[in-house]
């Protein structure tokens, strides 16, 4: 698929939102339909009275959404060696995907994010590089110009997108029409590819992003009219890319009903919340529940609600100094 900023509009079709669903239930890294459960079958509880339902993507293959976008884009794509960088989920995705296709591949990390992500991608047989954030950008440069690999982005690519649309498609066919739908948003391939799916099917469904008041860069952008940067802080490290995506955030701002702001304090709180009926969920995971229970998404009270609990890629020890 060619990835062109100016030709999305013709390129972001229900039919390629369809076939890349199809790729994604063929592939063979084994994505799951994961569970949609209605939270009246558990304990949690909200101040607002809605009729809310949990996509539950923390049980997902490699623990994350990012399986869904990463299938479409390997499914897509020629031989390798491939190059990316990830603060750890779309990282362990594509480094699944290299080790099942037998290609060499290579995750470029920042040194902000947890540790121990870095030793699960390195344990598929792909090498991490950890640099600082700032450094990033020029060394995918430097491996594509000197090296020859190919890079995949993490989250503005139109392959990873449509992949990501695959969630929505299975949210629709078991509660059509939802008069909302949450989600998580960093450098926004998740919202983008769900907000597609959703009103190109749904057109009266509104779409809630939802981001870390330390790394809002798709809110900036609404704001700015254009792709912003910021130095993007966060305890919710997949949620905090140094900038929106040019793809992402023009498709979000095309089909984007508004990006709700929560800050790391709401999101804790969220995964204690969550954890404590029973849901593991890492902090980027947790943040469009946070939006939820800090009562921050209007009018909802009556509503039928989705929202997407995203990632379950948490230490036992990083969960204990949070949740317990």
């Amino acid at each position: 698929m060619q990835n062109s900023v100016s030709d999305h509009q013709t390129l972001i079709s229900k039919e390629m939102f369809e076939e890349a669903r199809q790729r994604v239930k063929d592939s063979p890294l084994k994505v799951v339909r994961t569970p949609l459960i209605n939270i009246k079958e558990t304990t949690l509880s909200l101040k607002a009275e809605c009729n809310l339902f949990l996509k539950l993507e923390n049980m997902q293959n490699t623990g994350s959404f990012k399986i869904r976008g990463v299938a479409n884009q390997f499914a897509r794509a020629q031989q390798g060696p491939f190059i990316t960088m990830s603060a750890g989920n779309y990282g362990r995705s594509f480094a699944y995907a290299v080790n099942w296709y037998g290609h060499k591949g290579r995750v470029l990390m920042a040194n902000t994010a947890p540790a121990s992500r870095a030793d699960v991608i390195s344990s598929y047989g792909v090498d991490v590089d950890i640099l600082p954030p700032e450094c990033l950008k020029d060394a995918v440069d430097r491996y594509v110009k000197e090296h020859g690999m190919k890079y995949l982005h993490p989250f503005d690519d139109l392959d990873l997108i449509a992949g990501h649309g695959s969630v929505a498609f299975e949210v629709l066919e078991e509660v059509p029409n939802p008069d909302m739908i949450v989600v998580c948003c960093g450098g926004g391939g998740l919202l983008s590819g769900i907000a597609s799916v959703v009103k190109l099917s749904s057109p009266s469904t509104k779409v809630y992003g939802v981001e870390p008041e330390g790394a809002c860069t798709m809110y900036r952008s609404f704001m700015d009219g254009k792709p912003a940067s910021m130095d993007a802080k966060s305890i919710a490290a997949g949620l905090a890319p140094p900038f929106a995506g040019t793809n992402t955030f023009r498709i979000c701002k095309e089909h984007v009903d508004e990006v709700i702001l929560v800050s790391d304090e709401e999101i804790l709180k969220a995964m204690s919340h969550l954890y404590r009926a029973g849901f593991v969920v890492e902090p980027s995971g947790a943040a469009a529940y946070a939006a939820l229970l800090r009562n921050k998404i209007p009018d909802i009270s009556g509503k039928t609600v989705i929202a997407l609990l995203t990632g379950g890629n948490i230490s036992p020890e990083e969960l204990s100094h949070i949740c317990i």
